[in-house]
């Protein structure tokens, strides 16, 4: 069965596998093929299925649907082909191929590179950057909050003598 993959960033990977005869993708979650983006209308497109043959039908969505960069109405779509539906991009490919052992066979599998692992750091394996006292990114002082407390304490002892003489000083 032909499936579309999509190639945007944010949705890579993610696939939909046309068995139906008439599947609608859009944003809301009645959709068969949901793409939550916002440039994918409510109601995109219809995707209908005959035997081997797609066919993609536009549903009047607000931002279009191109078949290899060309906007359409209602047109086939081959293998191979992109279709985007508002700015997220999908690829029409077969189905994935079977081996001899009738597991699928992936195509162009690639190891994606991992962060640090929290055991690196406790067995020592991960180097710990650590700062010293000449370095540019060295602890700031204390010193600006220190004056920021001394000056607002001075300003508020002040302000109470004020308040004091007004009220109990002036009597006199």
């Amino acid at each position: 069965m032909p499936r579309l993959v999509l190639l945007t960033e944010g949705f890579t990977g993610r696939s939909f596998e046309l068995k139906a005869e008439r599947s609608t993708v859009g944003r809301l979650e009645d959709n068969n093929f949901q793409i939550p983006a916002p440039s994918v209308s409510s109601h995109h497109c219809e995707i209908l299925l005959k035997g081997n043959d797609v066919t993609v039908k536009d549903l009047d969505s607000t931002n279009g649907t191109f078949i290899n960069g060309e906007q359409i109405s209602e047109q086939a779509l081959q293998v191979g082909q992109t279709v985007r539906f508002g700015s997220v991009e999908a690829r029409l490919e077969a189905s994935a191929p079977t081996g001899a052992s009738g597991k699928k066979v992936l195509d162009k599998t690639a190891v994606l590179p991992q962060g640090v692992k929290l055991n690196e750091f406790e067995t020592g394996t991960q180097k710990i950057t650590t700062f010293d006292k000449n370095s540019p990114f060295k602890k700031k002082s204390n010193k600006t909050t220190l004056i920021f407390i001394i000056v607002g304490s001075v300003l508020a002892l002040g302000i109470i003598g004020i308040l004091v003489y007004v009220f109990f000083g002036a009597d006199k």
